[in-house]
């Protein structure tokens, strides 16, 4: 029988985008607009329903409803509301955006977005600013526009999810590196990978590319642009499961994409990746990091770090750096080597944040 096919939602980075672009037209004078067409972060259009477009005295507010799609979550019919106030002035506009009233305020370092700020990540803020200036190319308008993101019970929907640990305090963070979100099966995600496989081994394909997602992907192929795209497969958090199947397929190696905090789970046996069943034990990093030549004074702050690119950030500047990775990346093909078997070679390839390569690990594996 044919799986249904899930439906994509959109992320809240979209729906505060939406948000600001409805409210923006209305206070320029269009009539309030029941959706909007917005851009996405990386590429690509999506036309999102408007609930609700209000005139204030000074601006606009227009409000959006969340939707998850077939993969909802804690946000799944969050009304995000984006309060808008235009100060006309010359070309090209200033865009300011800010959280309000049910947005997270960042109280610890370790995240994207620097402590003191509003928890709305890089790319939801550069998707509102872009769609913010299409609003105001469309009028032929300039000055400063200020824009504020609003989460109706914000604080209470945070409270299930990671921000409290995070020290993301009074609300949600508006997220979204894609701007849709993309259903999740765990059982539909490892039929793909499992397809994946198949489809390389019936090529002839003897070197697969496993990455933890497009990101990952894109890095490793312009590490390996001689990779064709069937050997390229994104397995998500499927550590364990993906290197499972690939043992069974007769592959003479496995590439494996991934940055820091996927590395140091996997390095400490966690055969699913995904943060909400998986957490990194950050005293047994400061210790590999004090067994690999860290000094101890430097060690202690690794085992309270907030997020592993807090760790990473910490540990950055001293000289033990290359060898910290090293050592994480050799427990990493440890645990790799339970699912993947002794046979196939294992190389892994170590992104940072900033999208350069921070380091590689290759074993040759035994014979086949």
């Amino acid at each position: 029988m044919a799986q249904k096919r899930l439906r994509e939602g959109f992320t809240t980075g979209t729906a505060a985008t939406a948000a600001a672009k409805a409210a923006l037209r209305t206070f320029l004078g269009k009539p309030p607009a029941s959706s909007v067409d917005v851009p996405l972060p990386r590429n690509g259009r999506l036309t999102v329903p408007v609930d609700r477009v209000t005139l204030l005295e000074d601006g606009a507010r227009a409000e959006v409803v969340k939707d998850g799609g077939d993969d909802p979550d804690v946000t799944h019919r969050a009304r995000i509301g984006a309060v808008v106030r235009c100060r006309p002035g010359a070309k090209p506009a200033q865009v300011l955006i800010d959280g309000g009233t049910g947005v997270g305020r960042v109280t610890r370092a370790g995240l994207p977005v620097p402590v003191g700020e509003a928890a709305i990540n890089p790319a939801p803020r550069l998707q509102i600013e872009a769609a913010v200036r299409e609003a105001l190319e469309e009028a032929d308008a300039g000055g400063e526009v200020r824009v504020l993101i609003e989460v109706e019970n914000g604080e209470r929907i945070a409270r299930k999810t990671l921000n409290p640990r995070l020290g993301i305090v009074g609300g949600i963070s508006i997220l979204g590196t894609r701007g849709t979100v993309k259903p999740f099966s765990n059982q539909a995600y490892r039929d793909t990978i499992t397809l994946s496989l198949d489809v390389a081994r019936s090529q002839g394909i003897r070197t697969v590319a496993l990455a933890t997602g497009g990101k990952s992907e894109r890095l490793l192929r312009a590490q390996r642009p001689d990779l064709p795209d069937t050997a390229c497969i994104q397995v998500a958090d499927f550590f364990g499961f993906a290197l499972e199947e690939a043992s069974g397929r007769n592959v003479a190696e496995v590439l494996y994409a991934c940055f820091f905090g996927k590395l140091v789970k996997m390095a400490q046996g966690h055969a699913y990746t995904h943060a909400r069943k998986s957490r990194i034990d950050f005293d047994v990093l400061a210790a590999w990091c004090r067994d690999a030549g860290l000094d101890a004074g430097l060690a202690d702050p690794v085992s309270r770090a907030n997020t592993s690119r807090h760790a990473l950030d910490l540990i950055r500047p001293a000289p033990a750096f290359p060898e910290i990775l090293k050592a994480v990346m050799r427990r990493a093909a440890i645990a790799a080597r339970v699912f993947l078997g002794p046979e196939p070679a294992l190389t892994y390839y170590l992104f940072d944040f900033d999208e350069c390569l921070l380091g590689m690990h290759r074993e040759a594996g035994g014979p086949l």
